[in-house]
């Protein structure tokens, strides 16, 4: 039986969390991170929210002769990753693949790929990183130099339509697009011998959804199609680590939220009223947090349900 292992560091003391029997290996991270080697030779970084948002959650797996990352996040947090790959393995890292374009999870690709990483990415992300994609990297080089400083933008340079798959006969990821969710190119990690998915975006656990993108009606068709995998493990993109219920709860909020806003829409209430009025008990009872914060998804999805402007008033 595997023996997972869980670290966690706080300041310079280390601290190790037995998830079940294992021993401790030299690992030093920052103060913000959890490690779990969630199956032999896969590891899931958490990464912490509050108080300070660093960056996304991030995984790798390390194959026979290579090692796959799961998103790139922020350049520094990119640095970060790839001095814990040192820690597990030398083996050279060969594939960061980009779960979407936000800068969270690709604008460290340039890191990857000094190290002689390739990129990876789904083609429906393809304008999205060459339009809002790259905007926003200019501009965090101007608001963030202390991290960006002077570094180049670094597009994925392998896309794939559907489905990539990389399979050495010890491991074996899918790469997979099922459609427009958080963004447009969305897409996930399956690693289907240990049944566990990585996410991203497209299924977050706890209140950290972004809108601006996504389409949520797709994004319900896509959480259906996750469920579809005999999923043991979710690695979410933001959050803690869990099962399928993560995926439940992702589903249930669109789902629920879509509802709700019709039934008010069909009751002629406006969209400042919905945003004072709605109540979705669930939400709380999931993330903690009154689904009224969440302005942005309730906006978005009264423009979707209403056609109205891309501000909906």
């Amino acid at each position: 039986m595997h023996k997972r292992k869980r670290f966690l560091i706080a300041g310079s003391t280390v601290v190790l969390l037995l998830v079940a029997a294992g021993i401790a290996s030299g690992w030093f991270v920052p103060t913000e991170t959890v490690i779990t080697e969630v199956a032999p030779g896969v590891f899931f970084r958490k990464v912490m929210t509050q108080p300070k948002f660093i960056g996304c959650n991030q995984g790798w797996v390390i194959f026979k002769d290579f090692v796959l990352v799961i998103d790139a996040s922020f350049p520094d947090q990119a640095d970060e990753v790839i001095k814990l790959i040192r820690k597990t393995t030398d083996k050279p890292i060969r594939f960061v693949f980009d779960t979407h374009y936000h800068g969270d999870h690709a604008d460290g690709n340039q890191r990857f790929a000094a190290v002689g990483a390739t990129a990876v990415a789904s083609e429906n992300s393809r304008t999205l990183f060459d339009t809002k994609g790259i905007a926003g990297f200019e501009l965090a080089k101007k608001t963030n130099p202390a991290v960006y400083g002077n570094l180049d933008y670094q597009k994925p340079n392998v896309w794939f339509p559907q489905k990539f798959v990389l399979d050495d006969g010890t491991q074996r990821v899918e790469l997979i697009h099922f459609g427009h969710a958080h963004t447009a190119g969305d897409a996930v990690a399956w690693l289907p011998k240990a049944g566990i998915l990585f996410t991203g975006d497209a299924c977050v656990n706890g209140a950290f959804n972004y809108c601006g993108d996504a389409d949520t009606a797709s994004w319900v068709r896509v959480l259906t199609e996750m469920q579809k995998l005999p999923v043991q493990k979710v690695c979410p993109g933001h959050g803690e680590m869990g099962d399928a219920t993560v995926i439940a709860n992702q589903k249930r909020w669109f789902t629920e939220l879509r509802d709700t806003v019709q039934h008010m829409i069909d009751k002629d209430k406006s969209l400042a009223e919905i945003k004072q009025q709605i109540d979705i008990p669930f939400y709380k009872e999931w993330t903690g947090v009154d689904c009224k914060k969440q302005v942005d998804n309730i906006s978005v999805v009264y423009r979707e349900l209403t056609g109205a402007g891309k501000r909906g008033k």
